[in-house]
Parts: structure tokens; C-alpha cells; sequence
């Protein structure tokens, strides 16, 4: 009898163009995660600085569809381009890199009008600035607030810390899907992290509730918490 071969997933090659901040430390990241990179920059010292864990480093002066086909782009699954701050480089490389047929384009952008027309070219837009700005914001505006993660405009994932005065309190006394529409997907506790818990689980100060919910029903209940 023939013995069944296990069938790998295919290693998608992830291309950076601009090591710039965002560039760079996203770079670093796939990197670690064991991910096939190639990256370009015109800057010799910071290639050479990615060349410690990217795969394919190049220096490139002028972005034009012939340097980065040289490069390899085209072999590239996703491409990453993060030059956001040269609006016309910015638009050009992407228009580049599509034509190349790389099916997954994701682009920095710095304003709304420039994250249209990438949007319009077909690319996936984030605003790396605008977003750790929002971040900040609801940080420093709720307290208890650790994170969170948005699934849309309207509903988010979020760590809430629980304040000292909740100890003794379980889920099911705070009830937080009926009070608040809430659903309560994982507990952390220091290094441990519950998520198949009864809702009798008692809490303690310093636990963190991980909910999913509407971002206005969140809201609600953090401010509830700090009357605890």
C-alpha cells in the first residue's frame, strides 16, 4: 500500500517597495514569520540593512516597470508599496506593478483623495498614520480600552481591562451580550488566556475581556466599567 504524501502549502512571496518606517518595520515582520521577501529602496544603507533578513535586496534609483521586473517583482504574490509620501511615484509603481500581474496590491497612502485613486488602480489602501492616530484616540479617551481590531466601519474586536472594583463580579452577572450586545470571545489573565470559560467565571482587577461588538455598544460599556 502506497503511503499518502502530505501536500505543503505554497510560501507566498511578499515584495516592499519603500523602506521607509512602514517599509521597513513591516518587512522585519514577514521576515521573522518565516516569509519570502523581496525588497527595493533606493537607499544602499537601508537595503543593506534588509539584507540581513530579506531574501532579494535591490537598489533601485528609478521605479520604472522594467527595473522592478528585473527585480522580481512580478514573481511576488503580494506587493506591498510604501512610498505614500511621492504621490506620482506612488501611483506610477503601483500602476507598474500591476501591469506586471501581481494579483494582490497593497498601498500606504497618506490622504483620502490619493487612497481613491489607488482604489480606483485596483489596489487594497491603508493609512498606516491616520489608523495609530484613531488608535491613540480611543486609547486616551477610554481608560480601560487596551486595543482593538476593526472589522468594519461600525464593529470592532477590543480588549477592555477590567477595573479593580469588578472583582467578584462573573460574565453572567455583568451580562454583557444582553445589557450590551456584546459577545465576550477570550479572557486574558496574565500569561493565560481563556476562552472556553463558564459564565459563572469570576473575574479579578487587571483581567482583560476580548468582545466583539458594534463600536457604540463598546463604548457603553466602558464607561459602565468606570463607575466600578
Amino acid at each position: 500500500m502506497k503511503s499518502m504524501k502530505t501536500k505543503q502549502k505554497k510560501k507566498l512571496v511578499y515584495g516592499v517597495i519603500g523602506l521607509g518606517r512602514f517599509g521597513f518595520a513591516l518587512a522585519k515582520e514577514l521576515a521573522a514569520h518565516d516569509c519570502e521577501l523581496v525588497v527595493i529602496d533606493k537607499d544602499e544603507d537601508t537595503v543593506n540593512a534588509a539584507a540581513a533578513f530579506a531574501d532579494n535586496a535591490h537598489i533601485i534609483q528609478g521605479l520604472t516597470k522594467e527595473s522592478l521586473e528585473q527585480a522580481g517583482i512580478q514573481n511576488c504574490d503580494v506587493v506591498i508599496v510604501g512610498i505614500a509620501e511621492k504621490i506620482d511615484v506612488c501611483i506610477l509603481t503601483t500602476l507598474h506593478v500591476k501591469r506586471l500581474g501581481v494579483k494582490r496590491i497593497i498601498v500606504k497612502a497618506m490622504t483620502a483623495e490619493q487612497g481613491d485613486i489607488l482604489e480606483m488602480m485596483g489596489a487594497e489602501v491603508v493609512f498606516p498614520e491616520r489608523d495609530m492616530a484613531v488608535r491613540l484616540a480611543n486609547r486616551l479617551t477610554a481608560p480601560n480600552l487596551l486595543d482593538y481590531i476593526a472589522l468594519s466601519d461600525d464593529v470592532n474586536i477590543t480588549e477592555i481591562e477590567m477595573p479593580a472594583g469588578i472583582a467578584g463580579h462573573s460574565i453572567i452577572s455583568l451580562d454583557v451580550r444582553k445589557n450590551y450586545n456584546l459577545n465576550v470571545m477570550a479572557i486574558k489573565r496574565g500569561q493565560q488566556v481563556e476562552i472556553d470559560f463558564s459564565p459563572h467565571f469570576v473575574l479579578q482587577g487587571g483581567d482583560i475581556l476580548v468582545v466583539i461588538g458594534r463600536k457604540e455598544n463598546i463604548h457603553r460599556f466602558e464607561e459602565k466599567l468606570q463607575a466600578y
